[in-house]
Parts: structure tokens; C-alpha cells; sequence
């Protein structure tokens, strides 16, 4: 039979080799752009234009003299695809419905624009500040809440608030795995964190959780049919009988997002990348972080968090 319990050490050290580059990533990115991601409109607040013209001729230089002349002087403008492609992107401060009018005109008149393929958006600062207030405040919610059920729903297991732990500990796992990712694509790739990026967050919590649960009730269900194992023993038993379950369920996900990956359109693929890989992560640290911690800590190999049956041993032979 194989022990996943018995091999947690080697667990928790590829959880780390990932998790420890990321974090050094995200620092590095703060340091040298001043935040943790490359952020979009959503977050910053100001407005940006994807543009697309049909009439060859067009540069930086002639964008930024239109958009300068209307007032903007914070700009970051990128030419998209291959040259010929005569494909941009500006980002710039806000704009209002007006001065977006103006300036799509004015571009219109020097080389004449695809209005099919033209997107503008524009976003307060205010509302950007708000978004971030809000996914802050969603991810903590989500967290106490789930502590809070698993507690409840484990209070007939000894040391109940060890499982809402090491599922919380599991979570933050996950997302610090998503979270390096996208810093790090960020800065090679121009991924920018948006709305959606919250939304694969929050569906990536959920999914860590739920296979987190299912692991954890069949430790609660086999601890009293087992009367006399070892907690090693009975745990490892648990992951090996839920197993496929996780495996089945996460698999059918996969497929489904590595079609749209494949075959999808590129504003989503960021999205759907973001998704597939938290998911991946999400069953990793169900099998490999959430359960094996659990036996860390009862056999007292977690620091600072000893067990009271080893304090009591301890105490005994002080």
C-alpha cells in the first residue's frame, strides 16, 4: 500500500521549491513596477484602447502626440501582434465618455480605425480602490467561514480545529501557487490581474476546500471503525479510499479547460491558464499538504504546536 502520510516531508519541500520562487517573484516585481502584479484598468482605475488600423502608416510616436494633445501625459502604449498587424494597445489616466470620443476621431481621421476591433474601457480610480476592498474582503470571509463549518461539522473528532487549520493552510497554499504564476507571467508575458483573475481565486478556494472536506470526512468516519491503528495508519488509509473520487472529479474540469485552452478565444485564456493550474494545485494540497499536516501535527512535528497527548508525556516524564 502506499504511504502518502509516511512522505510528507518530500510533500511539503515541492510545495516549497514552487511557493518560495513565487513569493521572490511577487517581491521582485513590487520592487521594480511598485505592486505585486502587473494590474489592469480594474484595479488602477484609468482607461485603455485596443486599436486596430487599416491603413498602414501609423507609429508610437503619432499615438502618443494624439493622445498628448487631449492631455495625457501618464502612457503606456504596446504595439500588439506582428507589425503589419498595425495593432495597439494604450493605456492611459482616466478619460471620460467624451475625450474617448475625441481621441478615437481624431485617430480615425490620421489612419482610418477598424471599428469592429476597437475596445476602449475606462475606470475610476475610485471604483478600482473598491474592487480591491472588495476581493480583500471576500477571500477573508471565505476563509473564516470555512474554518468555521469544518469546526462545526468535525466537533465530534478530537482536535476539531486542526482540520479548519490545515484546509486554511491548504487554501493559502493554492493561492500562493496562482498568485506567483501570474506575477511571473506578468512580467514576461503582460498578464494583468483583472476582475476575472478574483473570480478563478475564488473558484480555485472553493475546489481546494471541497476535495479538502471530502478528505477530511473519511478520516472522521474511519477514526471510530479503527479503533486501535495508528493515526498514520487510519489517514493514509482515507486518502487511498477517497482518491479516486478527487482524481475523477478534477479530471473531468481538466479536460474541459485544456479544449478551451486549446481552442478558445485569447481573452479567456488567461482566465481559463489561471484556473487549470490552481485547480492542479488545489488537488496536489488536498492529498499532499492538507492531510499530511494533520499528521505532522499530531505527531508533534510542527513547532510551537505540540499535541496534548505528547505535552502530557512530556509533563509525565519531567
Amino acid at each position: 500500500m502506499f504511504t502518502f502520510v509516511q512522505k510528507r516531508r518530500w510533500f511539503f519541500l515541492i510545495s516549497a521549491a514552487f511557493i518560495i520562487p513565487g513569493l521572490v517573484i511577487m517581491l521582485y516585481s513590487l520592487v521594480t513596477t511598485g505592486s505585486l502584479f502587473r494590474l489592469s484598468n480594474d484595479f488602477l482605475g484609468g482607461s485603455i484602447y485596443e486599436l486596430q488600423f487599416t491603413e498602414s502608416g501609423i507609429d508610437e510616436t503619432v499615438l502618443r502626440q494624439v493622445f498628448t494633445d487631449f492631455g495625457n501625459t501618464d502612457l503606456t502604449i504596446q504595439q500588439v501582434g506582428a507589425v503589419e498587424d498595425d495593432r495597439w494597445s494604450v493605456r492611459t489616466g482616466f478619460q471620460d465618455a467624451g475625450t474617448t470620443d475625441a481621441i478615437i476621431n481624431r485617430l480615425d481621421e490620421i489612419a482610418s480605425l477598424d471599428r469592429d476591433r476597437l475596445f476602449s474601457e475606462s475606470v475610476s480610480a475610485t471604483v478600482g480602490q473598491e474592487v480591491t476592498r472588495s476581493a480583500v474582503l471576500a477571500v477573508t470571509i471565505a476563509a473564516v467561514i470555512v474554518t468555521g463549518f469544518i469546526v462545526l461539522a468535525f466537533r465530534q473528532v478530537p482536535d476539531a480545529f486542526r482540520y479548519g487549520v490545515c484546509a486554511i493552510i491548504a487554501m493559502i497554499h493554492d493561492v500562493l501557487i496562482v498568485c506567483g504564476l501570474v506575477s511571473l507571467m506578468g512580467l514576461i508575458a503582460g498578464w494583468e490581474v483583472d476582475a476575472l483573475f478574483l473570480t478563478a481565486v475564488l473558484t480555485i478556494v472553493g475546489f481546494s476546500i471541497q476535495d479538502t472536506i471530502v478528505m477530511f470526512d473519511r478520516i472522521r468516519e474511519n477514526i471510530p471503525k479503527y479503533l486501535g491503528e495508528p493515526y498514520e495508519v487510519i489517514v493514509n488509509r482515507s486518502i487511498l479510499e477517497t482518491l479516486h473520487r478527487s482524481l475523477a472529479t478534477q479530471l473531468n474540469a481538466f479536460f474541459v479547460m485544456a479544449a478551451i485552452l486549446l481552442f478558445g478565444g485569447d481573452s479567456i485564456k488567461q482566465f481559463i491558464a489561471t484556473l487549470f493550474i490552481g485547480l492542479i494545485s488545489g488537488t496536489y494540497s488536498s492529498i499532499a499538504i492538507a492531510v499530511p499536516l494533520l499528521v505532522a501535527w499530531e505527531k508533534g512535528e510542527i513547532p510551537f504546536l505540540k499535541p496534548k497527548h505528547l505535552q502530557s508525556a512530556a509533563a509525565a516524564e519531567g
